[in-house]
């Protein structure tokens, strides 16, 4: 099956490709999930769209993620949450909350989508995140996770 994807999966391709998938994962997983729509022979101009709209929603060049990755970096950022007895959380950070905290700290809007976190953030105390800025640019900030 061929899909357009509009949304960056990972290990398949970023928003614009077309890709070839097994029927199943582009009939089942893909295409209800908003990920990907089907191809076309007049998909053209939907992957034009889809390509100009990722330019204008990324960091314009490598330069300026180098100095946003400077901002991100200059200190932690600190995200107040709910917590009961022994540090435990109710529920877990978001990538949502974590990308409203880094805006809010830098100045920079951070897209939820750029965030990578290895396991969930399930408890207090200092965890690290890394926020892929450009092709060649991830920035590592510290996230401390504070009882509100």
């Amino acid at each position: 099956m061929k899909l357009i994807l509009t949304q960056e999966v990972v290990g398949l391709g970023a928003p614009g490709d077309v890709v070839e998938v097994k029927d199943g994962y582009g009939r089942n997983y893909l295409i209800p999930r908003g990920d990907a729509i089907r191809w076309t022979r007049g998909g053209e101009k939907t992957i034009e769209s889809i390509k100009s709209a990722r330019a204008s929603r990324a960091v314009r060049d490598q330069d300026h993620a180098v100095e946003v990755k400077g901002k991100l970096e200059a200190k932690a950022v600190n995200l107040p949450v709910r917590a009961g007895e022994g540090g435990r959380l109710f529920g877990a950070v978001t990538v949502a909350d974590i990308a409203n905290a880094l805006s809010e700290t830098s100045g920079e809007k951070v897209d939820k989508r750029t965030i990578v976190l290895g396991n969930p953030i399930k408890s207090l105390g200092a965890h690290q995140v890394s926020v892929k800025l450009h092709d060649e640019v991830s920035a590592t900030v510290s996230l401390n996770v504070v009882s509100a």
